[in-house]
């Protein structure tokens, strides 16, 4: 799939960063490859968090935005919340 804007949430912000959340059916694989949030390059900024729901798996990543041109929207790798339960 492509980027959704609908998915797409603000959910906090300071002087400096935004906190984000973004719900999709795609993988995280997907998700952080350059270019994929390039429609959203107006709204996210350097250092930006974006927490990642695949709700088709379902996994949860936290992304940071690590360049944004003004077109081209790049995001780091994740890192995956576990989601398990061990007790």
């Amino acid at each position: 799939m492509a980027y959704a804007a609908s998915g797409l949430t603000r959910l906090a912000g300071a002087s400096g960063g935004n906190l984000w959340w973004y719900s999709t059916t795609d993988a995280i694989a997907t998700v952080n490859s350059a270019g994929y949030f390039n429609d959203a390059a107006n709204m996210l900024a350097v250092r930006d968090v974006i927490i990642v729901s695949d709700t088709n798996v379902p996994t949860t990543s936290f992304v940071n935005v690590l360049s944004n041109t003004g077109t081209v929207v790049d995001v780091s790798d994740g890192t995956a919340i576990a989601e398990t339960d061990g007790d």
